[in-house]
């Protein structure tokens, strides 16, 4: 038997970049997965076709996750479909680059939306399913900016910040019910975030890195999954996956 056969996995943000690379990898590991999309229907499907075809278990669920009654019905058909979650990815974000001084309200509250309330709102509606269900795994996708900062990203940097926090005293309240939380901080990984740099401010970032690259989105999803498959004994923890940038 594969470590998550029977298990049911929603992986929020899980039709590009690091949220399809983790799809597929809890898929191949036994996982059903709910690859939760907002806008992208096409990447969506590719990625649960990706999936059935190498004979795994997945479907697509369209939810944004900042529209609370919109992601809660979401759920709610993804654990008819599927049955009752016991591992969250909460992968999905959003970005809108400025700096302190240019950024305007109406970025600052996309972004905070996303990454923090969005969160906030699918793991309020999880937690209850997993606990009934006996307990699981949520992995939050955070970022090295989140624990150094980054010019320009004030809002991105303080939402994933903001993450880090969420993840420890949510693992001290999942103890009581066997749910266990822990976080991710990628550094620069190649997606679409950074699919607008050039050459040349991509082989500036390259010179950042200890390791010298940047990081893949399946060395991402392989950490993510160890999580959810090995760390019994992990909980409130921070995994840093950045080439070495921030130790």
């Amino acid at each position: 038997m594969a470590a998550l056969d029977g298990q049911v996995a929603l992986v929020t943000g899980g039709s590009r970049g690091i949220g399809r690379a983790t799809s597929i990898e809890l898929a191949k590991h036994g996982a059903a997965v709910a690859v939760n999309y907002n806008v992208n229907k096409e990447a969506a499907d590719a990625t649960v076709k990706e999936i059935t075809d190498a004979g795994g278990k997945a479907a697509a669920y369209q939810g944004d996750i900042s529209n609370r009654d919109q992601i809660n019905a979401t759920i709610d058909q993804i654990v008819a479909d599927l049955g009752p979650i016991r591992v969250l990815i909460n992968n999905a974000g959003a970005t809108a680059d400025r700096t302190l001084r240019n950024m305007t309200y109406e970025q600052w509250d996309q972004v905070i939306d996303v990454n923090i309330n969005g969160t906030f709102n699918v793991t309020k509606k999880v937690w209850e399913i997993m606990g009934e269900a006996g307990g699981g795994h949520i992995v939050n996708v955070s970022s090295i900016v989140g624990e150094e900062g980054r010019l320009g990203l004030i809002n991105y940097s303080t939402a994933k910040a903001g993450l880090l926090g969420f993840t420890k005293t949510a693992a001290r309240e999942g103890a009581r019910t066997k749910i266990n939380v822990n976080a991710v901080a990628p550094g620069f990984i190649d997606t679409d975030m950074i699919g607008g740099l050039n050459e040349e401010q991509r082989e500036n970032l390259k010179k950042e890195v200890v390791l010298g690259r940047l990081g893949e989105p399946n060395e991402i999803a392989n950490v993510i999954r160890f999580i959810v498959t090995e760390g019994t004994y992990m909980t409130g923890s921070v995994f840093n996956v950045n080439g070495g940038m921030y130790m």
